[in-house]
């Protein structure tokens, strides 16, 4: 098993959200974060000035999935959350050693 973390754009939940169920994907937690890339922040302009904002926000999808599932949602996050824009985000995959249950005691090996 493994945790697919993907941060992207606030405005591009929506979409990658029902491309993950359409593919049967439902699963998941959902975290509103801040943080910033190459980029490096944005300046924007208020008034007349230009204020710069070094912490853009992001929505952060966390699923842990099958191995054999991660290529596939890694294409549907990129396919359903690209803007082609810096900015667009991350996704991580990390390995998953084991999953507990927290209601009855069951703990599984990842790989089952």
């Amino acid at each position: 098993m493994r945790m697919v973390c993907a941060v992207i754009r606030p405005e591009m939940f929506g979409p990658v959200r029902a491309a993950l169920e359409a593919a049967g994907i439902y699963g998941m937690t959902v975290s509103e974060v801040m943080g910033r890339g190459a980029q490096r922040g944005i300046a924007l302009r208020f008034r007349g000035k230009t204020m710069p904002v070094e912490l853009i926000p992001k929505v952060k999808i966390e699923m842990v999935v099958r191995d054999a599932d991660v290529e596939r949602v890694i294409d549907i996050v990129r396919a359903s959350g690209r803007t082609g824009k810096p900015g667009d985000g991350r996704i991580f995959v990390l390995p998953v050693e084991s999953i507990c249950r927290v209601r009855s005691d069951q703990s599984d090996p990842a790989d089952s």
